[in-house]
């Protein structure tokens, strides 16, 4: 009788360990877009933390002889049922920043997860009962101690069928785009700039065209099939869809399904080196959305950034926006402070016109200038934009302004880079009347060049902050190295593990100036 007991309870356990410990490596996979590689690289980055007590237990029972004598040893029975428990600990409900969200594919795995439980705890049972105790526990504690592994098989085993799933959506989304004769398609890329970009050139084609722009960051595959299907109607005249990329090739999969008949190239530069490799593979990438536009429609860049100059030069129509004199489309006469911004464009024609916006810095200048650039190559004329530039308001988290009183914030915490960070800086030394304070995690997914570039934006932000505030110990060494290359006092710096205990610290700052703090990214829950 204590045998079935023991048996049962440590079942019970670890079925819930199992689950618990399941779909907390499904919510990392699921942040980690069903990447297998990107899965594992962050797992490496964690120094493999989350699966360190699967291995230990794992070890310990195989070398414990509890396991070939369970109802002869007490203590080892009381073990087995501790086991699971500090699982269930480890993996107990917390509050993420980005949710697990049940989708169908998340269910259809949940499904193939269940399977590859109820087989081995079946062979559990049936041990149990014709008397093989040791096999029993030992394949009970197998169950749980390759849960990981389990729900990374049932990723690979839905494959084939997410894949046709994948493939119908697709299908669907340009069978609906084929009916639309008269939508104008315009794809854009880059680097950095393209999620603010699309979102300004919505708002100023709105102004004259029903326009669809893709949500949020729908810059996937599948959120753009999302966005087509869910959201396209008849009367929509212009779609404007944003385009990322991890992988060679990613805009070109992108290209293929929307089939653009513009492209606009914001930028190109070290963003996602961890994945691309190399920066000759991200410009290829980039370049792209060139390809697929070439010789039908209008190619607009970023003629100050080095890399775009250097491939432009191969496509026709080749239209170029930016500071410098050289660009078909200029912004001159800028004038920056801590409640907007005005400027100058100059058209190709020669056209003046000079705008105002409650944006700060000179980068979203930058991405004005662009959305302008194409809404008057479609037609709209210079000065009817005065008013649609002046409603436009900041991106969530990108520079997002946020008066909290005694403390304010700049909110940049989404997805930062090596010039979206320097442009953040330049924003924060704007507020000559506030104490200026950094709160950053740092810069990620920068490849070999990681620690370099965190290197780089230590030294910049000592010339920018009154106190920097890092979250991430091993994370922000570079950041710290950089501080203290430049001289910045180490009594300024606060080192925290969590957002919440840094932002706690910048709050026993005593100090006469409000504070204005810059949060410079904000790294997800898979770091």
């Amino acid at each position: 009788m204590t045998d079935i007991i023991i048996f049962a309870a440590y079942a019970f356990l670890v079925i819930i360990a199992r689950y618990m410990g399941g779909f907390r490596e499904l919510h990392m996979l699921q942040q980690n877009s069903y990447q297998f590689k990107s899965h594992f690289n962050r797992a490496i980055q964690k120094g493999f933390i989350s699966y360190i007590p699967y291995v230990i237990l794992l070890l310990f029972f195989l070398i414990n002889n509890t396991l070939l004598c369970i109802s002869s040893d007490i203590l080892g029975a009381l073990f087995l049922i501790v086991a699971p428990v500090i699982v269930i600990i480890i993996n107990r409900p917390k509050k993420f920043k980005k949710p697990f969200v049940y989708t169908a594919r998340v269910k259809r795995m949940i499904v193939t997860f269940t399977i590859l439980t109820i087989i081995p705890l079946a062979v559990a049972v049936i041990s149990f009962l014709k008397g093989r105790f040791g096999t029993a526990f030992i394949t009970l504690t197998v169950i749980l101690c390759l849960t990981p592994i389990a729900a990374l098989l049932s990723n690979l085993i839905n494959y084939p069928i997410e894949e046709y799933i994948r493939r119908w959506y697709i299908n669907d989304a340009k069978k609906i785009l084929s009916g639309m004769k008269s939508l104008d398609i315009v794809g854009i890329t880059g680097s950095y700039g393209k999620t603010s970009m699309k979102f300004y050139l919505g708002e100023l084609l709105n102004s004259q065209y029903n326009t669809l722009i893709t949500p949020e960051s729908y810059n996937t595959p599948m959120g753009v099939v999302k966005t087509i299907r869910m959201m396209m109607k008849s009367t929509h005249e212009i779609f404007v869809c944003e385009m990322g990329a991890r992988h060679v090739g990613d805009i070109k999969e992108l290209c293929d399904i929307v089939n653009p008949h513009d492209a606009i190239i914001t930028s190109i530069g070290p963003q996602h080196l961890e994945t691309f490799g190399k920066i000759e593979n991200i410009i290829s990438t980039k370049f792209e959305l060139g390809d697929a536009v070439n010789g039908k429609g209008k190619i607009l860049v970023n003629g100050d950034d080095e890399n775009i100059r250097k491939g432009m030069g191969k496509y026709e129509n080749v239209i170029t926006y930016g500071f410098s004199d050289n660009n078909d489309y200029r912004a001159k006469d800028i004038s920056v402070s801590y409640k907007g911004t005005k400027f100058t464009v100059v058209s190709k024609s020669g056209e003046e016109c000079e705008y105002e916006t409650s944006l700060l810095g000179e980068h979203n200048v930058l991405n004005l200038l662009g959305a302008i650039s194409y809404c008057n190559e479609k037609g709209i004329s210079l000065s009817s934009l005065i008013i649609p530039v002046r409603r436009i308001k900041s991106v969530k988290h990108r520079l997002e302004l946020i008066d909290g009183g005694e403390i304010c914030y700049i909110d940049d915490a989404y997805n930062s880079n090596p010039q979206g960070s320097k442009a953040a800086l330049k924003v924060l030394s704007l507020f000559d009347d506030y104490m200026k304070i950094l709160c950053t995690p740092g810069m990620v997914e920068l490849g070999e060049k990681q620690d370099e570039l965190n290197f780089e934006f230590g030294k910049e932000a000592a010339s920018a902050c009154d106190y920097v505030a890092l979250v991430g110990k091993k994370q922000t060494e570079p950041i710290l190295k950089g501080l203290k290359e430049n001289g910045f006092s180490e009594e300024k710096i606060f080192v925290a593990e969590t957002l919440s205990e840094a932002i706690e610290n910048i709050k026993s700052i005593t100090s006469d100036k409000k504070k204005m703090v810059l949060l410079e990214n904000d790294l997800p829950d898979n770091y």
